[in-house]
């Protein structure tokens, strides 16, 4: 009975993150639009657009091989499985085991791999250049979250999400541990395209990237491309909230209060970091795309600064 309530919560789990990405999304978008005084769209609105790209046919061109096509369902499958591994209301899951965040990493690599793959793999000039962007990106922002694991590993003695929830409600406050939040921060701001690396609201030829390499996309295809881009703004959203912010998680085989409580404070930091995503994005602008290797260089020197500190002493 145990296994089997173990499994339910996993699932239930898998289904949340799925169904509240694109609420999040919307939810960003809403903010925004009222701190710029515009109405803005319903917080709802990405789950008719999802419902309107499903209903359409998908437009292949001529020379699109299968990697163009099985490509949307392989990103959507790793985002969605990396999303479910973080622990968002409670530790110790049935599947705990595996959430480890080098596995973590891996997954949205090899759904950045693909998508770079499939945007060159039409050979349009917009998707080689998204392409080429998007892998400058992930060179700089890469290396910056290795560190960030380095540093939580040399601290918790282990990089499993479970474990790490755990460990950082006993750890007061650290020197170490405050540049690798900083750090983390500015690595998914750049993973996820938002302001100022990218602009996720424009097509612009001269500054985007991740929509370069989609523009060939339509119907279901781009449904669950825009569905794994949501959720892999939830999963850095869940990822900072488990490791720096790991209040309200419901312990191994805690009782069904425990887990409703864990749902909310969930709710509450998606909330929280929404606002907060929104209010950076109106008070600055886009940098020039040559300038974004200098602002995950900043990240890649904090991330090392921490995992020094803590090498130097393990108090700081």
């Amino acid at each position: 009975m145990g296994v089997i309530a173990s499994l339910a919560v996993q699932a239930i789990q898998m289904l949340l993150v799925l169904l509240l990405a694109p609420l999040l999304t919307g939810l960003v978008r809403r903010i925004k639009a009222h701190l710029l005084r515009r109405r803005g769209p319903s917080p709802l609105q990405p789950y008719r657009d999802l419902l309107r790209l499903l209903r359409k046919e998908a437009v292949l061109a001529h020379n699109a091989s299968w990697l163009f096509r099985s490509t949307p369902y392989m990103i959507f499958a790793a985002t969605w499985v990396a999303a479910a591994l973080v622990p968002t209301f409670a530790t110790g899951l049935q599947f705990s085991w595996s959430a480890d965040l080098i596995v973590v990493i891996a997954l949205l690599g090899s759904g950045r791999f693909f998508l770079a793959l499939a945007g060159m793999d039409i050979g349009t000039s917009f998707g080689g250049i998204g392409a080429s962007r998007e892998m400058m990106i992930a060179s700089l922002a890469e290396p910056a979250m290795i560190m960030i694991v380095f540093s939580l590993a040399l601290l918790a003695g282990s990089t499993q999400l479970s474990y790490l929830a755990g460990f950082m409600t006993s750890v007061g406050l650290r020197v170490s541990l405050a540049l690798a939040l900083i750090a983390m921060v500015m690595v998914a701001i750049a993973e996820n395209g938002r302001i100022p690396v990218d602009n996720p609201a424009t097509h612009l030829e001269l500054t985007m990237v991740h929509e370069a390499m989609v523009l060939e996309y339509s119907g279901r295809h781009l449904a669950l491309i825009e569905l794994s881009a949501s959720l892999k703004l939830l999963l850095y959203m869940s990822l900072i909230g488990c490791v720096f912010l790991p209040w309200g998680l419901a312990a191994p085989g805690s009782g069904l209060a425990d887990h409703l409580v864990g749902v909310l404070a969930f709710l509450v930091k998606l909330a929280v970091g929404a606002g907060l995503l929104a209010l950076f994005e109106t008070t600055i602008a886009k940098m020039r795309v040559f300038r974004v290797p200098d602002f995950l260089g900043v990240a890649l020197m904090l991330s090392l600064l921490g995992a020094l500190l803590l090498f130097v002493s393990r108090s700081l």
